[in-house]
């Protein structure tokens, strides 16, 4: 049987994230955004065209058994 491996990359990229709000939820006087000054989950998001970068890259011999530490490692950290 052939060896299985589990490639991961850390990336970071840039992203916009969105959402449509009614005129009563936010402060258009004061630009207070309230609760939408934070993005959720609720938020659509939409990654800037070739912005992502690979910070760091890593490998382990892949099976179905979670959490074994004997199992060799390898990062380019």
């Amino acid at each position: 049987m052939t060896k299985r491996y589990l490639v991961k990359h850390w990336c970071s990229a840039d992203f916009v994230m969105e959402k449509i709000v009614d005129e009563s939820e936010i402060d258009t006087k004061t630009n207070d955004l309230k609760k939408h000054s934070y993005p959720n989950t609720n938020w659509s998001m939409i990654m800037i065209k070739d912005s992502e970068k690979v910070k760091r890259t890593s490998y382990e011999e892949y099976d179905e058994r979670l959490n074994d530490s004997s199992k060799k490692r390898t990062s380019d950290k």
